[in-house]
């Protein structure tokens, strides 16, 4: 018997369609940036917006979730090679961490350990959990990074690294776009696991922990704190 189930043709047309938009999309970003000067920092963003929010649109579209975990595992893979080679300089510059390698990882983590459900169809059974850290990461990261770099005029480090150096103006937006942001896929999903008080007192755990665990951890770290701390906390409280 085979780690995967022999695929559907549904399947292969979301991996192809997946692999085609994931790569043009970088591509994109990549001519854009190198003929426009677009920040590193913005570029890159801009490409990790596109990865988690497409995440949550693959939760619609993948009839078996092992086709999804394959996916974006293969990227932990790709992500490395294109670190190593630096072949696009919008995502990995000559100082670039392993972050995108574990943000990769951490999905593909997230998605296996929530699947439980999947075949019953969307919102895909406990994934909403998964999500939840997938946007604290994606989104909160994303502002934290734009508004530090932008306007942070006031810095801190909680820990004696450097890559731990951050701003209040940046963990305000990490905090602030998580305490949005969590809500808000969660009612796109509507888990009938999840009452009202849930969707606000899970949006106000998932910004707290995530807002604490992006402010300690150094060099991409974070990539794997965030997402992974988010659900392993809503998941022990019953989320």
């Amino acid at each position: 018997m085979g780690l995967l189930p022999s695929p559907t043709w549904g399947t292969l047309t979301s991996l192809a369609l997946s692999y085609i938009l994931t790569l043009g999309v970088i591509l994109i970003v990549e001519i854009a940036s190198r003929s426009f000067n677009i920040p590193h920092y913005i570029s890159r963003k801009i490409i990790h917006v596109f990865a988690g929010t497409y995440i949550f649109s693959l939760l619609y579209i993948f009839e078996q979730w092992e086709y999804l975990v394959f996916l974006t595992s293969s990227f932990v893979l790709l992500n490395f090679i294109f670190l190593q080679l630096k072949i696009f300089k919008s995502m990995d510059q000559e100082n670039a961490t392993l972050g995108t390698v574990y943000f990769a990882f951490s999905v593909t983590l997230l998605l296996w350990w929530f699947h439980e459900g999947w075949k019953q169809g969307f919102p895909r059974g406990r994934e909403y959990i998964a999500v939840a850290g997938i946007v604290a990461m994606t989104y909160g990261d994303a502002m934290a990074s734009v508004i530090g770099k932008t306007y942070g005029r006031n810095g801190y480090q909680l820990i004696g690294t450097e890559g731990s150096r951050r701003t209040y103006e940046g963990s305000q937006a990490f905090f602030i776009t998580t305490l949005i942001g969590v809500p808000f896929f969660w009612w796109l999903m509507s888990p009938p696991e999840l009452t009202t008080t849930k969707y606000f007192s899970g949006a106000l755990i998932s910004a707290c922990v995530g807002t604490a665990l992006e402010s300690v951890s150094p060099w991409g770290m974070d990539n794997l704190s965030v997402p992974l701390g988010v659900s392993l906390v809503l998941a022990i409280l019953g989320y």
